[in-house]
């Protein structure tokens, strides 16, 4: 469930997407397909001044109100979440990777020489024949 952080009151306009800028205030821009032509850029809604932490995701919701969430995937958590005995084996998976990769690039190009050579001796055997 979310959490009204600001209580803005936006009311929103057709054509315009709403987000929380850097600065923490609610800004618009007008959108790639929006419809109408209008005035291009960005315009300062609301001011909140809003400081972001870092695993939580910040929206508009319905009634114009600034929100936050927490996230169900965050970046801190998958690291801290890792065991230290997994780091060794997915080295080991990584050099196996490699080495598959090597084969397959290496009987590619043994298959370009063959096809080369082939088809180079067909066009000299034409030649000669005329």
């Amino acid at each position: 469930m979310a959490t009204v952080i600001a209580k803005t009151g936006i009311k929103r306009e057709k054509g315009w997407l709403y987000f929380i800028d850097k600065a923490g205030d609610v800004s618009r821009a007008r959108m790639a397909r929006g419809g109408s032509k209008g005035p291009r850029g960005r315009q300062k809604v609301a001011k909140c001044g809003i400081e972001r932490q870092e695993g939580f995701l910040y929206f508009i919701d319905k009634k114009g109100n600034v929100c936050q969430v927490k996230m169900k995937r965050s970046a801190g958590r998958r690291t801290a979440g890792r065991a230290a005995a997994s780091r060794p084996r997915t080295a080991a998976r990584r050099g196996a990777a490699r080495r598959a990769a090597k084969r397959g690039t290496a009987r590619r190009r043994a298959a370009r020489r063959t096809t080369r050579r082939s088809t180079g001796r067909r066009a000299t055997a034409r030649r000669a024949r005329r």
